[in-house]
């Protein structure tokens, strides 16, 4: 028996026969489509399912972001919605409890990807402009930019670039949720490795504080330079973000090595970690400021040898 969601045709691939899908065992979802009655809901087998028993359409919004593993709010992050899109030169995608869209969709935007048809991941984000929050979508559009790292996550370049989200916003002026996506784009930043390192960023910047720097190198150019998620050069001040990993002891051994070494260079540090969150980061922005007014201006930068 299928141990996932199938169509009338790849059934017949595996052996089954139409007075078999009237078994006890087997139940009928919506046109085409069957599963097991045993069968324990899996998002990713439902989508492939889904996408291949629905030519013309793709899968998108909340769906195609939690198949892709993208940053989405705790309210989403369980979504088990099936959202299913399809071009405007095509009828509706009509299936019993699947939220199906109607879009104007450009070429490059669609992709297959391991048996399912998704909106691409920049095109994602965009269809997701019309649902979240705009700090959330300024996070979400981070992941997109953000530099990987090759040894640990298998790829060398970024998704998407800043400029590339423009130009496909640009392409869809009239889309619902352009706007919020317009100011998402304004305050996206290369750099930020978590959704809490960029909402403590959107934080500081509400707080009135002036934009800091990113991945700080406690000496650029150095590969082997301990960093800080963001910070201030000018003023020497360094701001780490501490999330649950670096509560693992190899990961707090490599954490006070960090924090010794921008100390020892006359750098100010500041731990800010998940409990400051609850406070939308007001404590640690107070903590911040504190830093920024007790700190002074590198001497390279003081005595005019360095411009920043």
């Amino acid at each position: 028996m299928a141990s996932s969601p199938f169509t009338l045709e790849n059934s017949r691939n595996a052996g089954l026969h139409r007075n078999r899908l009237r078994g006890r065992d087997i139940q009928h979802i919506s046109r085409g489509l069957y599963r097991p009655a045993n069968w324990d809901f899996c998002l990713e087998d439902a989508a492939r399912a889904l996408s291949e028993a629905t030519p013309g359409a793709w899968i998108s919004h909340v769906t195609a972001a939690r198949i892709r593993g993208s940053l989405l709010p705790a309210w989403l992050s369980d979504s088990n919605a099936l959202h299913l899109s399809k071009s405007t030169a095509l009828p509706g995608a009509r299936r019993k409890g699947i939220h199906g869209h109607r879009v104007i969709v450009k070429p490059g935007e669609v992709e297959f990807v391991e048996g399912i048809w998704l909106s691409t991941r920049a095109r994602t984000w965009l269809d997701m402009a019309r649902q979240l929050p705009l700090n959330d979508l300024v996070a979400m559009g981070d992941q997109l930019v953000r530099t990987p790292r090759p040894e640990l996550e298998g790829r060398k370049g970024a998704y998407s670039t800043v400029e590339d989200l423009r130009c496909l916003v640009a392409r869809h002026p009239n889309l619902q949720g352009v706007v919020r996506a317009r100011q998402a784009l304004d305050l996206i930043r290369v750099g930020s490795d978590s959704a809490p390192e960029t909402f403590l960023r959107l934080s500081m910047l509400d707080a009135g504080l002036p934009e800091p720097e990113l991945q700080v190198g406690l000496r650029p150019g150095d590969a082997r330079s301990p960093s800080a998620d963001l910070g201030f050069r000018r003023r020497r001040v360094a701001i780490q973000y501490d999330g649950g990993h670096h509560l693992l002891e190899p990961q707090r051994l490599s954490d006070r090595r960090r924090d010794k070494a921008f100390g020892a260079a006359g750098w100010t540090v500041v731990i800010v970690d998940k409990a400051d969150q609850e406070d939308d980061f007001a404590a640690a922005i107070r903590k911040i400021k504190r830093a920024l007014r007790s700190s002074t201006v590198d001497p390279s930068i003081s005595s005019g040898f360095a411009s920043k």
